[in-house]
């Protein structure tokens, strides 16, 4: 076999693989005894009929495909293997026969390819440095959610119901005398101030007391979500069953200790902080960096071959659908789209700008690893194992034993993605802007996942509708049938 390589459109390469009269002909016997079951021959049973015979029959080119499948097969991943020092191969081919005759053949596979890339400014440019803060009332605010996750509710016999309150009420509503379905319940616990259900509903609950009926008159919002119920006027008839008041514990260092394990009240005070400045900063620097990828892929050029895009949609797809199913219990992509109205290729189109995206900034990144020779030594990737091996209370050459290459791998890419940002840090003109207060734990890095296409960090893509979990089929209680 020959092949030649040579340049083509769209990142791409055209692979030509020639066949001689005798490599031809050993694939067609091959073709005809992988295939000849396939055939029936008058006078001969089924899959002993001689290949000429089989020819005969059903025309000279019968094995023609089988064959030239098994050259492709055989021989192309050769190729490839053989040429990775010239391109990559992110894709399968587009497969055409150039010639067929009884001295040989010839497949032309046009393969897409990693793009090269002509990289704009990556050093000297300003980019936003971005830091958050932690104040006292940041760490004031986590001592309070522990304080309300450890409440209590206590029941209240000595006054009315006040917003805060939890309500334990029967309700029953009607349009014009007449009970809609759904409209019934019996025992619902309603946090009243909490908006829960529709407006005016539970300012009308505060005031009452156990034991105590009234009817309820409201108004559905025109943008309701059951089409039958939109801008009606209802009555509800309420009756107080139980009424509850939340109940928090004292903040001391008994109740410290209790709820968080630190030692005092001063002591998770402390560790809070900690713990708030390391997301802060790990924040601030995924957003920092995010802001290096976006300043230096803006300018850089690459032609992406569509494989490449459609590669990375199908891993966010493939992503969404395990969030689906850890979110809403194993509910499949297919069953969401069809409650949002959707489609398959829609949903795949509310991806493509950010996977290209996504694309272009590892193939920058890619690029300027190598145009700066930035790499992972074996001692450092030794050092980072030792770090884990002291963990796991372990030496190194104990835990070395259970490091695979890929493992090595990993961390050699982790180090070197690192390695990168500091050069890019080191090299450009960081801008320091006004400080934000740190309200949300740090997101992850994003941006210099080496072509893993990690779509965990990607948006959701737009889709015809608010995206909801579906509702059981309680839209005409008094809810108000907002999105949890």
């Amino acid at each position: 076999m020959k092949y030649t390589v040579e340049p083509s459109e769209k990142s791409t390469v055209k692979i030509t693989l020639s066949f001689d009269k005798s490599e031809w002909e050993e694939a067609n016997m091959k073709a005809y005894q992988k295939t000849r079951g396939r055939y029936f021959v008058n006078g001969f049973r089924k899959g002993k009929a001689p290949k000429h015979v089989i020819e005969l029959n059903y025309g000279k080119g019968v094995f023609y495909e089988e064959a030239l499948n098994g050259l492709f097969e055989e021989h192309y991943y050769t190729v490839i293997e053989k040429e990775k020092d010239n391109f990559t191969a992110v894709g399968q081919p587009e497969l055409s026969v150039d010639d067929i005759s009884d001295e040989g053949a010839s497949l032309i596979a046009v393969t897409p390819v990693k793009p090269d890339v002509k990289l704009g400014a990556y050093k000297g440019i300003n980019i936003e440095k971005v830091e958050y803060n932690v104040k006292d009332e940041d760490v004031e605010s986590e001592l309070k959610k522990l304080q309300e996750r450890n409440s209590r509710l206590v029941e209240v016999t000595d006054r009315a119901a006040e917003n805060g309150d939890t309500a334990t009420i029967d309700f029953s509503g009607s349009i014009d005398g007449v009970k809609f379905e759904g409209g019934t319940g019996e025992n619902y616990p309603l946090v009243l101030g909490s908006g829960s259900f529709i407006p005016g509903f539970e300012e009308q609950v505060v005031g009452m007391k156990t034991g105590e009926e009234k009817d309820v008159n409201v108004r559905f919002p025109d943008d309701y979500q059951a089409e039958e119920l939109k801008g009606k006027d209802a009555v509800f008839a309420v009756k107080l069953n139980k009424l509850e008041k939340k109940e928090l514990p004292e903040i001391n260092d008994e109740f410290i200790k209790d709820a968080a394990g630190a030692e005092s009240v001063d002591a998770y005070k402390k560790e809070t902080r900690e713990r708030l400045e390391k997301q802060a900063k790990e924040k601030g620097d995924a957003e920092t960096e995010n802001n290096i990828v976006k300043a230096i892929t803006e300018t850089a050029e690459v032609e992406i071959p569509e494989a490449m895009i459609e590669s990375q949609i199908d891993m966010m797809v493939r992503n969404a659908e395990y969030r689906l199913g850890m979110q809403y219990g194993g509910m499949k992509l297919a069953d969401y789209l069809k409650y949002m109205g959707s489609n398959m290729e829609d949903f795949r189109k509310g991806y493509r700008a950010q996977a290209e995206e996504t694309v272009k900034s590892q193939l920058v990144i890619d690029k300027i690893i190598r145009e700066e020779g930035i790499k992972a030594e074996d001692a450092e990737i030794d050092a980072k194992l030792e770090e884990f091996a002291k963990s796991a209370g372990k030496t190194l050459e104990e835990y070395k034993k259970d490091v695979d290459d890929a493992q090595r791998e990993y961390i050699g890419n982790d180090i070197v993605i690192n390695k990168l940002f500091e050069f890019l840090k080191a090299n450009n003109n960081m801008t320091e802007k006004a400080e934000k207060p740190a309200k949300k734990p740090a997101a992850k890095k994003t941006a210099a996942k080496k072509e893993t296409g990690d779509a965990e960090n990607a948006e959701k893509p737009a889709a015809k509708k608010t995206a909801k979990k579906p509702a059981a089929k309680k839209a005409e209680t008094p809810e108000e049938g907002k999105a949890e």
